[in-house]
């Protein structure tokens, strides 16, 4: 939403990059990333988004970037490799043993939960994702970054099971200062491989994550502001990619079928992941409307200092889970046992499966979708970012 202007401006460029939550669906940020840099050409060098903001998954992809801000290109082609090559495994235990384990612990808790010490801490065990995050991001490139001026700030999202706070995690250049609104914080910090599974920690099905005295989840839970971290650290374009489109309209069918978990898992997952960012949108564009409406000098002699706040929104053109359910026939056996028994491995479940699906041919597909999307409006993005 529209803030005050803040006290912290990069210098020059001041875009930011909203990237959204969604597990595997984050790919498809991949892909519209690729087609910036194509069109960037000779200046792929150069970030073009000083301001960098992640949720969730798109947290992953965000810290990816600000680590080679220096070099966009560079960072880009870094994260492609990434997901072109993802496995399930390198995310979560996919192996009987694993994935068995995980089902007894759950189906002892609620046959037996008044026995059991301690209960189960998630569906799915992420260990494998705090190796691959070791081995793939060089986090002492985001100082680098931002001494050698590349980047002005990253921000990531994480929200607070105790003070059930939404905390923004930023590291950024000496001049940003922390912030502090109902519910939401800005807290300036140094980014750590910890802050990432915070952020990506899926509710339920994948393990909170301990910072400093609280355990945290998911930042896409209780995000009542998605763009306002990007605001707040000095933005005045913000260029969001995921967001829900908004000409997408489903008929509502007749159905005597009762919808099975996994349908109501993934209608709960896709209510955390895009209703917030699609209203904070519609706000944003509703203030700029209003002042647009209130010439400049009045606004100023009436004390009002909200700004308007250019946006531009890249979406996918298909429907991701659709994409998720012709694919999910490539998820390690143990997965897909487990999955199926809650009707995720259906039409009906592809929206869940479309969150785990980190498989090679589900990631690809919505790479090449995203850089597709991207190139489709190739002039509108061009001159949003003054390639």
């Amino acid at each position: 939403m529209n803030v005050p202007a803040p006290t912290v401006r990069p210098g020059g460029n001041s875009t930011a990059l909203v990237l959204t939550g969604g597990g595997a669906r984050a790919a498809y940020q991949v892909g519209v990333l690729l087609a910036i840099s194509k069109l960037a050409g000779k200046q792929r060098r150069r970030n073009p988004f000083p301001i960098i903001c992640g949720t969730s998954a798109g947290a992953i992809n965000a810290v990816g970037l600000a680590c080679q801000a220096d070099n966009f290109g560079r960072a880009v082609t870094t994260l492609a490799s990434f997901w072109r090559n993802m496995k399930a495994g390198d995310i979560y235990r996919t192996d009987p043993i694993g994935v068995g384990a995980a089902g007894a612990r759950w189906l002892s808790a609620l046959a037996f939960g008044w026995l059991l010490g301690r209960p189960p801490r998630s569906l799915l065990d992420n260990s494998p994702l705090h190796s691959l995050l070791h081995r793939n991001m060089d986090l002492a490139g985001i100082d680098r970054a931002i001494r050698r001026g590349a980047l002005h700030a990253i921000s990531i999202s994480a929200s607070g099971y105790d003070s059930g706070q939404h905390i923004n995690f930023f590291q950024a250049a000496t001049d940003a200062q922390p912030w502090h609104r109902s519910q939401r914080i800005g807290v300036k910090t140094e980014l750590s491989i910890g802050h990432l599974l915070a952020s990506s920690a899926i509710p339920f099905i994948f393990p909170a994550t301990r910072i400093n005295r609280e355990y945290f989840g998911d930042g896409s839970m209780r995000q009542i502001a998605p763009l306002s971290p990007a605001i707040h650290l000095g933005a005045e374009r913000l260029l969001i990619v995921g967001a829900p489109r908004r000409d997408e309209h489903r008929e509502r069918l007749h159905n005597d079928d009762y919808p099975s978990l996994a349908q109501i898992a993934g209608h709960a997952l896709s209510s955390i992941f895009l209703d917030g960012l699609a209203v904070d949108i519609e706000r944003v564009e509703r203030i700029n409307r209003t002042l647009s409406a209130i010439p400049e000098d009045l606004r100023q002699a009436s004390g009002i200092k909200l700004r308007p706040i250019d946006t531009l929104v890249i979406s996918p053109s298909e429907r991701i889970d659709r994409i998720a359910a012709e694919h999910a026939h490539t998820l390690p056996w143990p997965i897909k046992l487990l999955l199926g028994g809650i009707g995720a491995m259906n039409r009906r479940g592809g929206a869940l499966t479309s969150y785990l699906l980190f498989e090679k041919p589900f990631t690809r597909k919505l790479i090449d979708l995203g850089y597709a999307d991207t190139l489709a409006r190739a002039g509108e993005i061009g001159d949003f970012l003054e390639l």
